[in-house]
């Protein structure tokens, strides 16, 4: 027997009550139990002498011998040092307790009712268009599933029986189990927490209550709705046997990828190529966007690379119901193939003009001269 002070070792002062008492060993005893530290003896012994002092304090004649004459008016008891509970109170408010706190650990519901298994959920891949995804759109769905069986109504007995309750458990979904000097409560392992039995099955599902079925859903997809997300439908998962409810759907949006713009959340990007005369006179070109084309103004000497933004021509934000803008970003096109005539022009261009109409590029040969100068020198 522990010779620790009990209330110390619970963390309760001695004029703590019952419940008081119940809820620190409660704490101890779930942070400690040995199925939650299986390689830690010292949490082992913790639990155990949590246990030792629970057993005491939670009995009244004992806790009365102990106050008055400590660990040494507990020997004539038979503590937990002469071989485990003694008294049916001690092991019934036991019993209640672990399967309060372990119930779930051991597969109980915690409460001691039946239990009734959900179904399961389901996933449906839902590939989507940019222009779809942008606008919102309303979905018809065909979803395989598991759904309630017509013919019992989903109880799993045949039309005219009812199923009658579980002889190992008496109904009650939980049996309780002996473990060492305490009771857990687990579920019943022959009903499988229904506490029923079915003795006549129905012939349509075999007894369990359902079977397979497609179910035709209307899915409403929000507009601006993004690439991984999940529109979820609740009650639409697979059916639990003998009438157990039904899991959840989730709808899994993907964007299928668009031949012209890139979505970046509520905003849309794209390159739009403009000839060599076009960058250097300024011109004006028709950009796409989700609703149409609209006219971009280039002004005369525009850079490869330079960007345009235009405003509320994203996509909306599903969240803020802001709508992102469209950056469309200019490139020079060069071309591959050009007939004599255009060669011709083109190098007569050249002659015509030095690097003085080319600022950027007379800055930057500028820079290399001065930099081989100052290596050259660097070498002498």
């Amino acid at each position: 027997m522990s010779q620790r002070d009990y209330y110390e070792i619970l963390g309760v002062d001695k004029n703590a009550d019952e419940n008081a008492i119940k809820k620190a060993y409660r704490k101890l005893a779930m942070k400690n139990h040995p199925d939650r530290n299986p390689d830690d003896k010292a949490a082992a012994d913790r639990f155990r002498e949590a246990t030792e002092a629970y057993e005491v304090l939670s009995d009244k004649e004992k806790r009365g011998l102990y106050d008055q004459y400590g660990h040494a008016g507990l020997g004539a008891q038979g503590g937990f040092g002469s071989g485990g509970f003694q008294g049916s109170h001690a092991y019934q408010d036991f019993g209640d307790l672990f399967g309060d706190v372990f119930g779930n650990m051991f597969g109980g519901g915690g409460g001691g009712g039946q239990q009734v298994n959900r179904g399961a959920d389901l996933r449906y891949d839902l590939e989507l268009t940019l222009e779809e995804a942008a606008a919102g759109k309303e979905v018809e769905l065909n979803i395989p599933k598991h759904g309630h069986c017509d013919t019992c109504n989903g109880s799993g007995a045949r039309p005219g029986t009812n199923p009658v309750p579980c002889g190992t458990c008496g109904g009650h979904g939980q049996v309780q189990m002996q473990q060492g000097f305490f009771a857990v409560r687990q579920t019943c392992p022959t009903c499988h927490g229904s506490g029923k039995k079915i003795e006549s099955p129905c012939v349509s599902c075999g007894g369990t209550g359902r079977k397979r079925v497609t179910k035709n859903l209307k899915i409403k997809v929000p507009a601006g709705v993004y690439h991984g997300a999940q529109v979820r439908v609740s009650g639409e998962g697979e059916v639990g046997e003998h009438g157990g409810p039904a899991g959840d759907l989730y709808v899994v949006v993907s964007l299928k990828p668009h031949a012209i713009f890139e979505r970046d959340g509520a905003d849309l990007h794209c390159d739009m190529p403009i000839t060599f005369p076009q960058a250097v006179l300024g011109t004006e070109i028709d950009a796409p966007t989700l609703s149409g084309k609209v006219k971009i103004r280039i002004p005369a000497g525009t850079e490869a690379g330079r960007v345009f933004r235009l405003r509320g021509k994203g996509v909306p934000d599903v969240r803020s119901k802001h709508t992102g803008d469209l950056y469309v970003r200019v490139n020079i096109a060069v071309p591959k193939k050009l007939s004599k005539v255009q060669r011709e022009a083109l190098e007569k261009f050249a002659e015509a003009t030095g690097d003085e109409v080319y600022p950027e590029r007379s800055s930057f040969l500028g820079k290399v001269k001065n930099f081989l100068d100052d290596l050259a020198n660097e070498v002498k």
